[in-house]
């Protein structure tokens, strides 16, 4: 089997690469990480690439006279390193239309909650598990997507629920949800490697 090519942007401290790395290393994923992207420079993503001997990039938006070149720029990585699917990993920056269209269907993101709920503008990190608690809600989990041109949303390719305690505090809630969203990323990843997702009329299949 082919192994599959994956380009993973991410911005902070990296703790799903490092789960995708582990995977790939522990010969649970047929994929190969051809460069991390970051955005910020002395994130631990970076770090974690460079450690595995991976090629890490630093491309940001200040780097450029025009989000235009920017996107320009970020296409041209990515063809260059035979992307097969773009891995959203803690990327705290909206993508371009420009670059989904050119990765339409092959673009995914991890978000640490049951969307469509807690998603959107703002609900990022911590403050995703503070919306959580604020709710009330008995059950939170992991949503893996594919990504479109609306924040927190695409076709769904994957959900798994985890159980909110009356003695939950967001960072309680946040160390209790990060296993799985290690877990569940490198198996949709590598249903990807084995052709196993098709995407439909905006919904996602997974084929047996």
């Amino acid at each position: 089997m082919k192994k599959l090519n994956l380009v993973v942007l991410a911005s902070g401290g990296g703790t799903n690469l490092q789960a995708i790395i582990d995977s790939i290393e522990a010969g649970k994923l047929d994929a190969k990480i051809k460069a991390v992207i970051s955005n910020n420079s002395k994130s631990g993503a970076l770090e974690r690439a460079r450690s595995h001997n991976i090629t890490d990039i630093h491309l940001s938006h200040k780097q450029f006279a025009t989000p235009e070149e920017f996107n320009q720029k970020l296409i041209s990585v990515l063809k260059e390193n035979e992307t097969d699917l773009v891995v959203l990993a803690g990327y705290m920056k909206m993508i371009s239309p420009t670059v989904i269209r050119e990765y339409k269907n092959r673009m995914i993101n991890i978000h640490p909650a049951l969307l469509p709920s807690f998603g959107g503008k703002g609900m990022y990190g911590i403050h995703v598990h503070e919306a959580v608690i604020e709710s009330g809600v008995k059950v939170t989990g992991v949503t893996v997507h594919v990504v479109d041109e609306v924040y927190d949303h695409g076709p769904i390719l994957f959900q798994k629920c985890v159980p909110v305690s009356s003695s939950d505090t967001p960072e309680s809630l946040q160390q209790k949800v990060l296993p799985h969203e290690h877990e569940a990323y490198f198996r949709v990843i590598q249903l990807f490697a084995e052709g196993k997702i098709e995407i439909k009329d905006n919904r996602a299949f997974i084929r047996e």
